[in-house]
């Protein structure tokens, strides 16, 4: 390995889309790709599985919600290639929707995944990026800001101040500690929120992304671009198998946005919908679901 040679990284791969980007991309990319786990074997297994078909990933242990991994990882790919060229950022976790635990625990385990730890790996990581960089947030439809629901007071107020152009880091984070505190009580929806801790954390993620792509306008380094995405409704574990698109399909709009060329003028910051549609985070419509 060379610190000249390019290299892609997503995060939960070793199975369901993750696994399929990373296909794609071996495919695609000039560069070296990685499989990242959290499990070591499993890990291990989806290289091996990758390999059978002809393609030659790598793989790094990774679990976004331990700062020790992330830190391992991140000295890993500094000292290997002395920088990072593509980013997906695909971990993340779904309670089903007849899972026992109580919402305040599924607000905060999903919004500590989801949102606060994928957030600390992008801090983590964004100094590694190169000039060109490619950055994807997997999304979701239900992380469109139209899924705040009601015309209510609150929630025109709650998606004016999530949509603003203004909005920092940090006034977000503080917005998503309240929904998560609001879970604990159950108050939530009276502060506008959706009723779904795994909605209200893409939201968290789609607006975030607006944010970083800001702050990639004016970094010294030269065209850094980050999307979110849908990635549609794929036949997944996270789905219970009932999305009719394949992992395959699912890769499609990622992978796409992985690979932007140099210096294009959009999407930049934007929310992209699975079969590679531009779509208005803000006002929408949000197209049907498939």
């Amino acid at each position: 390995m060379s610190a000249t040679r390019k290299v892609a990284v997503v995060t939960g791969s070793n199975k369901g889309i993750g696994f399929a980007i990373v296909k794609e991309l071996c495919a695609k990319f000039d560069g070296d790709v990685f499989v990242t786990s959290r499990d070591e074997g499993r890990g291990k297994a989806a290289v091996e599985e990758l390999k059978k078909l002809g393609f030659q990933p790598n793989f790094h242990q990774l679990d976004i919600d331990d700062e020790s991994s992330v830190l391992k990882f991140k000295d890993y790919l500094k000292s290997e290639y002395g920088g990072l060229d593509v980013l997906v950022n695909n971990a993340a976790i779904a309670f089903k929707n007849d899972a026992p635990e109580p919402f305040s625990e599924q607000a905060t385990l999903t919004m500590r995944t989801n949102f606060f730890n994928t957030l600390r790996f992008c801090n983590i990581i964004f100094p590694l990026l190169k000039p060109h960089a490619r950055v994807v947030n997997v999304s979701s439809s239900v992380g469109h800001l139209r899924k705040i629901p009601g015309d209510d007071d609150v929630s025109v107020a709650l998606r004016k101040k999530l949509s603003s152009s203004d909005l920092t880091v940090e006034e977000l984070v503080k917005m998503i500690e309240d929904f998560v505190k609001a879970a604990q009580t159950g108050n939530h929806q009276k502060l506008g929120w959706p009723n779904s801790a795994y909605s209200t954390s893409k939201i968290g993620i789609s607006a975030l992304t607006r944010i970083q792509q800001k702050a990639f306008d004016h970094d010294s380094r030269e065209d850094i671009v980050v999307n979110s995405v849908h990635p549609g409704y794929v036949d997944t574990d996270m789905t219970s198998h009932k999305g009719p698109l394949t992992i395959e399909q699912g890769a499609v709009a990622p992978s796409w946005l992985a690979l932007l060329p140099s210096n294009i003028e959009e999407p930049k910051g934007g929310y992209v919908w699975y079969e590679k549609q531009i779509v208005d985070w803000v006002n929408g419509p949000v197209p049907t679901v498939i």
